[in-house]
């Protein structure tokens, strides 16, 4: 969870979850089988001194099949993780087409699609159980051929042996207790080789691991860092440039502009120019590459990103619902919150009437995801739990695009009181929710080409006008049909 944003999206579910379930095979490895690594090594080497002093020949026989194991585990290893790679892919693939199907099962069943699906999951499993057969018939082969060499050391010292009985050099009892001292020596090296083959799958569970643990996580809580008393919203992009990957586009370009505390802004342009990105660079969910950005004078760099993330609300187009009241997803932020600030966020957001004809009211259970409500009943508890903290700074990130005109004209009637003492930045592609905005900055691929207010641009006659005499003209034809 300490991980930046950024690493979520450029993964799937299934990967990530995939890889923190390997924690269960390095803890397996740590507190089971590399415990008796130690032993067995010490004990091998108090036995083959014994060993010697019975019979240094033997000893020499027994000795010299140690280098046997050795050369087997160094010779099957890159084969091994040859094929241990290939069954956590297909692991990983498995569990990430499992998530996306789950997750996205509306889709799937009123696309009729399950038998599509179904094929396709039968393949992929398939697929994982012959990676896995094959990792486990090279290991078990491994496990055979050891115990062959094993097997031929027994046969070798009894040899040798019984050529030393009959020279009397040896007694038939030295030779009885040899060999089962002997077998104190191969038993550890045959777990050894078994050993060193968990350690090859813990090697890779690690290493897979290690793509979360090598991510920079964000900076969590640092006394050193800014805390502002108070904020008033005042909020400055100084040239700022971002890419999402070092060896991607820019997605924006030297972008500048100044917000007064209190303020209005729209951001407008079509999609994938860049708008929401600057919503999130506020909330500090991602860096910029180049430039500044500031709040109240105070370079975000050197803000804690938690308590800055506290002073703003967001509501996004598709809000997450968790599986819990009403109340517990407005208070979601400070489960302690009293009733009547969560009342009053309701109100604000115009969901206190819907939520009072709801079964259990406020503690009626939204289901997973916020089935049991309608878009629009949740999108008005997601803009009441961004206003129940009373953030100064708050984000609408095509937050109506996707609510019923009813829906709408409700938060509408209510914008002024939401805004009220904030800074709102409104990312829409409706005009008649930017249209009442202080300032509209026009966002096409990665820059600011257009700034005003919505009259002052329309006079401009440029880019701003001719994306709203578009949705003009597509809202006629819609009326028309």
């Amino acid at each position: 969870l300490a991980l930046p944003l950024s690493y979520f999206e450029a993964r799937r579910v299934g990967d990530t979850v995939a890889r923190v379930r390997e924690l269960e095979q390095i803890r397996q490895f740590l507190t089971s089988n590399s415990v008796t690594v130690v032993l067995d090594v010490i004990f091998t080497i108090v036995f083959l001194t014994v060993m010697w002093f019975y019979s240094p020949m033997l000893t020499m026989v027994v000795m010299a099949s140690l280098p046997c194991y050795a050369l087997l585990s160094v010779a099957i290893t890159p084969a091994i993780r040859a094929r241990l790679h290939e069954k956590f892919n297909r692991g990983a693939d498995n569990q990430a087409f499992l998530v996306e199907t789950v997750s996205g099962m509306q889709t799937v069943k009123a696309m009729a699609v399950e038998p599509p699906l179904l094929r396709k999951w039968e393949e992929q499993l398939a697929g994982y159980v012959r990676a896995s057969f094959r990792a486990t018939s090279l290991i078990t082969v491994a496990g055979q051929v050891a115990t062959g060499v094993q097997k031929i050391t027994t046969v070798a010292i009894l040899w040798v042996g019984a050529y030393h009985v009959i020279g009397g050099e040896l007694s038939i009892g030295q030779l009885i207790a040899f060999n089962m001292l002997s077998a104190q020596v191969t038993g550890p090296m045959l777990r050894l080789v078994n050993l060193w083959q968990d350690f090859q799958q813990v090697g890779i569970s690690v290493q897979r691991l290690g793509d979360v643990l090598n991510t920079q996580p964000e900076p969590s809580y640092n006394p050193n860092r800014t805390t502002l008393p108070h904020v008033a919203g005042q909020v400055v992009f100084d040239d700022v440039t971002f890419r999402y990957r070092p060896d991607g586009p820019e997605v924006l370009r030297k972008v500048s502009f100044s917000v007064a505390p209190g303020q209005v802004i729209g951001l407008v342009g079509r999609s994938g120019s860049g708008k929401s990105t600057i919503a999130k660079l506020i909330q500090r969910l991602y860096v910029p590459e180049r430039g500044r950005i500031l709040v109240d004078g105070v370079d975000l760099a050197q803000v804690d990103p938690a308590w800055l993330r506290r002073q703003v609300g967001v509501v996004l187009q598709e809000n997450f619902l968790f599986n819990r009241s009403v109340r517990d997803n407005i208070a979601l932020t400070d489960p302690g919150l009293a009733m009547e600030r969560v009342i009053q966020a309701a109100k604000l957001a115009g969901a206190h009437e819907f939520i009072l004809e709801l079964p259990e009211g406020y503690d009626t259970l939204v289901g997973e995801h916020g089935c049991s409500l309608s878009g629009g009943q949740r999108q008005r508890i997601a803009i009441a739990r961004a206003l129940v903290a009373d953030p100064r700074i708050l984000i609408f990130d095509e937050a109506t695009s996707s609510l019923d005109y009813e829906s709408e004209a409700v938060i509408q009637q209510n914008m002024a009181q939401i805004c009220k003492g904030r800074t709102v930045f409104i990312v829409a592609h409706r005009f008649t929710t930017v249209r009442l905005a202080h300032r509209i900055y026009v966002v096409e691929r990665g820059e600011i080409v257009e700034q005003g207010s919505h009259e002052e641009l329309l006079r401009m006659d440029g880019f701003y006008t001719r994306l709203h005499k578009y949705q003009d003209c597509g809202a006629v034809v819609k009326r028309e049909g």
